[in-house]
């Protein structure tokens, strides 16, 4: 069991950070990338080695029909991943704090230290762990709820690979370093990311139950659903669809906050958000392509309209098209959760004329998908903003 590392990716972001005109940010990303990285990443590699070592069971463990939601984001992946996780015992999922640290050793240890912080010490680290946490991540609650103890994206585990979309919200490169289009890759590089990949799966399911099933949710794996499906024969996906007058707005608005966080300037600023606008056409369009090409694929498309509506409804149906049953049990968490739905208001608000947009020029490059989920009903209301 190898770790991970994109030594050409991690090379071209250095030579980056070493052009970068902005002092603050060039010293910053370079102590990151020739000083961090280098520490924490052989010591990742070490204990990924050893776990085969220490925990032999896991060479049992087996990845059995894996769940994937993908989709643009803002189109209600975190939603629909947030609904199916409380389906108690049926699903196993990464926690952000577990992604940073992709070895079974290091979750187990992590997590004893968490119950003798408990036992012994009435929790003083993590109180200072959770004051931590509200000033890193509050300014972004309203969007994207995040925390250390918050399921997130399984993307995020190869960031000490060097290989996570996480790092474009760190160093806006658009243009300059592509963690999207993964499919494109040469076979032999695809192949060496999807099997590091499934082992880290593998220790998340051994840590969490070998019973369990992996469910993710990632709207950057959006580009790189065939080689999930060449990875995971078996594998589920789930598509949660939005209209883009709404998701891609808010998307640009979640990543611009991010990097005004980070101080980097506005013309470039705007020259990612552009990028980014351009590939989320590939990002409803792919997804849905693959999987055409494969109908045995199991896979199910969400109206993100009827999640918010009736989830209960909603996420039955998606079972049923994924060959799973939704147990009493479960049901009556799904009918409170859709109480708790029509209750919630939010105070992310975003526009495409905020971001040079424009409506007609989505309408067109998308029209096909438009017409195929009545987006033109709800078209008024989503251009001039919405949550």
């Amino acid at each position: 069991m190898i770790f991970h590392f994109d030594f050409a990716t991690w090379r071209k972001m250095i030579r980056l950070a070493w052009r970068e005109p902005n002092p603050v940010a060039r010293r910053y990303f370079l102590f990151v990338l020739l000083v961090s990285v280098p520490l924490v990443a052989p010591f990742h590699a070490i204990c990924f080695f050893l776990d085969g070592i220490l925990f032999p069971g896991l060479w049992k463990t087996e990845v059995r029909a894996p769940v994937f939601i993908v989709g643009h984001a803002r189109s209600g992946t975190t939603l629909v991943h947030r609904l199916m996780s409380k389906d108690a015992g049926r699903f196993s999922s990464f926690l952000l704090y577990e992604l940073y640290f992709p070895s079974l050793l290091q979750k187990k240890a992590l997590r004893l230290f968490a119950a003798l912080d408990q036992r012994y010490l009435g929790s003083r680290v993590a109180r200072r762990i959770r004051a931590w946490e509200e000033k890193r991540y509050g300014a972004m609650q309203s969007i994207h709820k995040m925390g250390l103890t918050v399921p997130e994206e399984d993307d995020i585990v190869f960031y000490y690979s060097c290989a996570s979309g996480f790092w474009i919200t760190k160093m806006p490169y658009m243009g300059d370093l592509d963690f999207f289009y993964v499919d494109q890759r040469p076979e032999r590089k695809r192949r060496r990311l999807m099997r590091f990949y499934k082992d880290c799966v593998r220790r998340q399911l051994y840590l969490n139950g070998g019973d369990r099933v992996h469910l993710s949710k990632n709207p950057v794996f959006s580009g790189r659903v065939e080689s999930l499906i060449e990875a995971f024969p078996d594998a589920r996906f789930v598509v949660p669809i939005r209209n883009p007058y709404e998701t891609i707005p808010s998307l640009l608005k979640l990543m611009r906050v991010g990097w005004r966080q980070l101080d980097w300037d506005e013309e470039r600023v705007r020259r990612c958000l552009g990028l980014l606008a351009e590939q989320s056409f590939d990002t409803y369009r792919y997804p849905l392509e693959v999987l055409a090409r494969h109908p045995e694929t199991s896979h199910a498309i969400v109206d993100y309209r009827d999640v918010v509506a009736d989830p209960a409804a909603a996420i039955e149906r998606v079972y049923q098209q994924l060959g799973m049953t939704v147990t009493p049990q479960y049901r009556e968490v799904l009918l409170a959760e859709g109480k708790r739905a029509h209750e919630h208001s939010t105070s992310h608000s975003y526009s495409l004329a905020e971001f040079g947009l424009e409506a007609d020029a989505i309408r067109t490059r998308l029209a096909d998908l438009f017409e195929r989920f009545g987006w033109d009903e709800t078209a008024d209301t989503a251009r001039e903003g919405g949550a």
